[in-house]
């Protein structure tokens, strides 16, 4: 499987964060755009695969056939970005800077959002047959799912809103471990490997992942889902987005840069400026 130490595939993860910021614009929003589009294609084919027979699990283990398609593609999920950069920002990389930053993560946010968005209104459309008759089984059940995991948490107030925050943090746990598990191994096989088991474990887990949140709840609202747009911002995208840059950064980033690589060791001479 050609597998990297540590100390070989961590120097990578702060070349391709230190990459991202310097992306044009232009590369940054595809590479987002088709990386939220593949997510949330995935989520729905998970969500049938559930519905269809009633086997959950059935669904975890095929859902990270989307994560490891779009980052064998090469294209860029919030989740990813929010390891990866501050990976560049650690290593004091030239022109690196908390502006680029927060650049990247702010286009990546728009592009996965439209993606994830797109597919939503592509499946709400095949759900209702253009929306001439009420959403299917599958589509129900993402109402529901939208319902529970804003209502749901708002019923129990503080605790609930921390509830949904840690989900966040233990989503990101995983899905980063995923993305540098991509880094472990310079083969194809290896990298799939690799990258399907932290992701089929936070989808089982029910964890909550902002991207594909995106794709969830606008399905959930033009299904009728019997929540509402304040809901689904209050209640799950914005704690979830919190929560997912505390895990990756905390439980992921920051512990392998801490104990794989001293500070600066991994600097490159030149800065690229971004278009």
């Amino acid at each position: 499987m050609a597998y990297l130490q540590p100390t070989e595939f961590v120097t990578k993860l702060v070349d391709a964060g230190a990459a991202k910021v310097f992306m044009s614009t232009r590369d940054t929003l595809i590479r987002a755009f088709m990386a939220g589009a593949i997510l949330a294609l995935a989520a729905a084919f998970s969500i049938s695969i559930n519905v269809n027979t009633g086997q959950p699990l059935a669904g975890a283990v095929l859902f990270p056939v989307g994560f490891v398609l779009l980052y064998l593609l090469g294209f860029d999920l919030l989740t990813g970005v929010f390891t990866l950069v501050p990976l560049a920002l650690m290593d004091k990389r030239p022109g690196v800077t908390l502006g680029g930053m927060l650049r990247n993560w702010g286009l990546v946010f728009v592009g996965n959002f439209g993606g994830a968005l797109t597919v939503a209104l592509f499946m709400a459309i095949v759900f209702t047959y253009g929306f001439d008759v009420e959403p299917n089984k599958i589509g129900q059940k993402i109402g529901v799912i939208g319902e529970g995991r804003t209502l749901g948490y708002a019923a129990h107030g503080a605790s609930g809103m921390l509830t949904l925050f840690i989900r966040g943090v233990m989503c990101n746990w995983m899905v980063s471990t995923g993305v540098v598990a991509a880094f472990m191994s310079t083969q194809v096989t290896g990298k799939i490997l690799a990258m399907w088991m932290p992701i089929m474990l936070f989808f089982y887990m029910g964890f909550e992942h902002s991207v594909v949140n995106m794709f969830l709840f606008p399905s959930g609202l033009m299904l009728g889902g019997g929540f509402t747009i304040s809901d689904y911002l209050i209640w799950n995208e914005i704690p979830t987005v919190l929560g997912n840059i505390v895990g990756g950064i905390t439980f992921v980033g920051l512990t392998l840069y801490s104990t794989h690589v001293r500070t600066g060791a991994t600097r490159n001479t030149a800065a690229v400026p971004a278009e």
